[in-house]
């Protein structure tokens, strides 16, 4: 931990804008059709360089964090901005830090003030996990350097914690140092429950609106295929949308995703039974409610693919319980914090050394990351983890850059002409035979050429009337 920075937050500034989905998306038992994007500027004071400011985004997605039926959307989102200010509140005038030690100094009473608030878990790490980033940005761009290498040298700070006692004695320096990123990633397309699956469909615009339209514009090998809750409907869609991947996809994969809505072990085990003697997908995403996903009933079940948590992954330790209960995967999310993602792929490779093979397992998926600052913050992460594929559907659902303004479209474009093509209309995400290419990624700050204009954000305050 030689190099790490030593910093002092001195402000952070957080707004929204409005993002309307270009395609509905149905997940679980929710329809997104439009929500705020979260963007925070922060201010740092970097020991020895002097001050920079650092960005970061996020949607501020209601009914994922919080699925509860008595929060309205709008109180999931308010949950989400007060997440915000509570993070806000720890980080700025503290005494100095590293980037990891800010935020592991701060987890457990943020945590515990959001408890108190009424807040999930998931919904109170959503501030720290973006302000952490917008903070690491910042400190890239004092010491002149791309995320990679800070992350490689340790510039973060990360070493022994009590917040994750399973890692003690761990090497970050020598385990950062040896990560090499990805200069490309492969896109898993998201296939909603709202999609059509059959025909080829392209929208005024231009764009596809159907999933033989996607495969035919973009090439994509690995699909992420949504699921309802009920077996019997489920597997009968399935079936329809692997036919079509049969006959449009070349050498398809995919993954299943049921965002928590098979209610209990007795409706997972009959869409499990029903999936034999079919081609099986790399992982079943999530199948289970959170609150359900510890117990130890679950151990006891064949599944004939791993399973990977996701919503059930609301704090630093979720992953080592729920390797207990009989998950061997986990999901990176930048919602969800970076220094978990990173303490959750370290656990998969001295878990898989100890057994001397690769049972253990993290995976890319993605909350509608939209073009900039999300996007690009949430590929370089999965490149840093050597994610090899990953979910991206904010190209796809979103309406690119939506509502930013088109000089900072253009200069995110511009910055990244790797990443995005002007082909017609707004800069949208370049891909190729199912690929994005990552090369300007390894740019000074975090991932990002170019900046938001803060002019144009709206109040925190007002997200939750964007919806």
């Amino acid at each position: 931990m030689d190099g790490a920075a030593q910093i002092r937050v001195r402000e952070v500034q957080a707004g929204v804008r409005p993002v309307r989905m270009r395609v509905p998306f149905r997940f679980g038992s929710s329809t997104l059709a439009a929500c705020p994007q979260l963007f925070v500027r922060a201010e740092v004071d970097v020991a020895g360089r002097g001050v920079a400011h650092g960005w970061a985004a996020e949607l501020m997605v209601p009914k994922w964090f919080d699925k509860r039926t008595e929060f309205a959307a709008a109180a999931n989102v308010k949950h989400l901005a007060r997440s915000v200010e509570l993070a806000r509140a720890a980080y700025t005038g503290d005494t100095a830090a590293t980037p990891f030690g800010l935020f592991a100094r701060h987890y457990a009473t943020v945590s515990a003030q959001a408890s108190a608030a009424g807040l999930t878990d998931l919904s109170g790490a959503f501030g720290q996990a973006v302000i952490d980033r917008a903070v690491i940005d910042a400190v890239c761009r004092a010491l002149g350097i791309s995320f990679f290498d800070a992350a490689r040298r340790n510039v973060l700070g990360l070493q022994d914690t009590a917040l994750a006692s399973d890692l003690r004695g761990w090497n970050w320096n020598k385990w950062l140092a040896r990560l090499v990123p990805l200069q490309s990633l492969e896109i898993r397309h998201t296939v909603g429950l709202l999609d059509e699956i059959h025909t080829v469909w392209y929208s005024e615009d231009g764009l596809p609106a159907s999933l033989p339209a996607v495969i035919e514009r973009y090439g994509h090998r690995y699909f992420k295929i949504k699921l309802g809750g009920d077996a019997t409907s489920d597997i009968e869609r399935l079936r329809a949308v692997l036919a079509t991947l049969a006959r449009s996809a070349r050498d398809a994969r995919y993954t299943l995703d049921a965002n928590e809505q098979y209610a209990d072990l007795d409706a997972l085990q009959r869409l499990l039974e029903q999936l034999r003697g079919m081609p099986l997908p790399l992982y079943i995403e999530q199948p289970l409610p959170r609150e359900a996903s510890l117990a130890p009933a679950l151990k006891s079940i064949r599944s004939p693919a791993p399973l990977l948590m996701d919503e059930a992954d609301g704090t630093l330790d979720a992953f080592v319980q729920g390797r207990g209960a009989g998950w061997t995967g986990v999901s990176s999310k930048g919602c969800k914090g970076l220094y978990k993602a990173l303490m959750n792929r370290a656990r998969c490779q001295r878990w898989n050394r100890k057994h001397g093979e690769t049972r253990y397992f993290m995976s890319a998926e993605d909350l509608t990351c939209q073009a900039g600052v999300c996007l690009q913050q949430d590929l370089a992460l999965a490149a840093l983890l050597g994610l090899t594929h990953g979910e991206r559907n904010g190209h796809h659902f979103g309406d690119g850059f939506g509502s930013a303004p088109a000089a900072e479209s253009r200069a995110f474009a511009d910055a990244h002409p790797d990443l995005y093509e002007r082909t017609s209309g707004p800069p949208r995400l370049r891909i190729r035979a199912g690929t994005v290419a990552l090369g300007s990624l390894f740019t000074t700050g975090f991932a990002c050429g170019a900046a938001p204009d803060l002019t144009t954000l709206q109040p925190l305050a007002s997200a939750a009337a964007l919806l």
